[in-house]
């Protein structure tokens, strides 16, 4: 069965552009980059040379490079070095537009990495290269080619990808926010929103859920992914200390999620979970070490970082003081082993959801302000999130709430001036705008114009 993913669509956008340069395609691990590449390849052009550093083909290529870096390295000139060595490997190969050559698992050679430059410029064909950021971030030999590089990060399926493969995107775009649809329209599309928040968006578990898979045999999918990621990130883990912290790391970052609602003991993300760590597993973890599994997940695609501005002020903005799951099914399923009640649990990953969102719109171009989506202090309160538009230059304080409850400090915050509007993401609401407080469904919140 065939998951239509957006990320299609941003890969045409790159080949019809002119002039582009390689492409990296990355994410974490099963988002499912290499089945996108390769089949947008097989549609789009008459010819396709799939290398994978990690089986038989990669070995074969690799192969071949060191030959042809010997012969070189003994005087052996060759006008076109790169065609020589995609021929080697390929004899047949066609160097043409209508060419495109993937090269996955790129993380895997720092050699082949680093000669991106000389592929795209020395060939005419398109090349594409993927991977996960396992290992290339530990080792210095990586380079980085920005100049040489167009770049796309593909994530699980979002919430409107989940029901394009329900059928079921036609309601949900014709859905409106303000309460003008049916009531039966937001009780389906409220249901499926519970269903995705379960499961999340890995490309096998939505499979599974097609496939009218119960909600155990689809976190039981999950779990794969999970196990497959932990195992195979184990390799690049040089001492039993870290890896101590990585078998706990997930559980102890969801205990994290449900304790910080009360506070943190410190103002830092890294130092509350090394205080859980040190407290539940090991005494003997440095808070280096815990740094290091954190940058880890961040890299590899699993968390991502929140800001916080104190006092409602975008000027006072400070990095990586909160964490989230990069996808939902991930946030309920940790929550859930750590035994976090149900109520808290819905609310944590109702924000986790509007949190994903935000961060899309960060990407280029931009339609939100900051490096990441940041909440905000006032007083002794707290704003879920705080948006700046960067199309109306309107301020935003967005309300994360599970039922009908309002939120005092928002209200303060607009009262006081330090934000424009107040936009509530309810799950128990068909939507409403009085005067400049806006509220809408949580899962309409992608339909949402800041």
């Amino acid at each position: 069965m065939y998951l239509k993913r957006k990320a299609y669509g941003m890969l045409m956008a790159w080949k019809e552009k002119q002039g582009h340069a390689t492409l990296e395609v990355s994410g974490a691990r099963q988002v499912g980059k290499t089945y996108i590449v390769n089949r947008f390849a097989d549609e789009q052009y008459k010819r396709k040379i799939y290398i994978n550093l990690l089986d038989l083909s990669g070995e074969l290529f690799l192969e071949q490079y060191r030959e042809l870096w010997q012969e070189m390295k003994a005087g052996k000139k060759y006008e076109n070095p790169v065609h020589e060595l995609i021929t080697r490997y390929q004899p047949d190969f066609e160097d043409s537009r209508e060419t495109i050559i993937i090269i996955d698992e790129i993380q895997e050679s720092a050699d082949i990495y680093n000669r991106i430059r000389e592929f795209t410029r020395s060939l005419k064909s398109d090349f594409i290269i993927t991977g996960s950021y396992l290992g290339r971030i530990l080792h210095k030999e990586f380079k980085y080619s920005s100049g040489d590089l167009d770049y796309l990060e593909i994530h699980t399926l979002g919430f409107e990808e989940f029901l394009v493969a329900l059928d079921r995107f036609d309601l949900y775009e014709g859905m409106s926010l303000y309460g003008d649809s049916g009531k039966e329209v937001y009780r389906e599309l409220g249901a499926l929103y519970d269903d995705y928040c379960r499961i999340g968006g890995y490309p096998g578990v939505v499979l599974k859920y097609l496939e009218k898979a119960s909600m155990q045999e689809c976190q039981a999918e999950l779990l794969k992914i999970i196990r497959l990621f932990s195992n195979e990130s184990r390799r690049y883990f040089e001492d039993i200390s870290e890896d101590a912290v990585y078998d706990n790391i997930f559980v102890s970052v969801a205990r994290v999620l449900a304790k910080e609602k009360k506070g943190f003991a410190e103002d830092s993300f890294s130092e509350e979970l090394q205080s859980i760590v040190v407290r539940d597993y090991s005494s003997n973890i440095s808070k280096a070490s815990v740094n290091r599994a954190i940058d880890w997940l961040y890299s590899s695609g699993i968390i991502g970082f929140a800001g916080k501005l104190t006092e409602c002020s975008i000027l006072d903005y400070k990095a990586k003081a909160r964490c989230y799951f990069m996808d939902v099914g991930l946030a309920y399923y940790f929550l859930t082993k750590t035994g976090c009640p149900a109520s808290v649990r819905t609310g944590i990953v109702n924000e986790n959801f509007v949190y994903l969102d935000l961060r899309r719109r960060l990407a280029h171009p931009s339609e939100i302000a900051l490096e990441t989506p940041a909440f905000a202090t006032l007083g002794s309160g707290e704003i879920d999130f705080f948006v700046k538009s960067l199309r109306s230059e309107k301020t935003y304080a967005v309300e994360v709430k599970a039922g009908k409850n309002s939120g005092s400090t928002a209200t303060e915050a607009l009262e006081r001036k330090k934000v424009d509007c107040i936009l509530y993401t309810k799950g128990d609401t068909s939507g409403g705008i009085k005067e400049n407080i806006i509220t809408i469904p949580i899962f309409g919140v992608a339909k949402f114009d800041f």
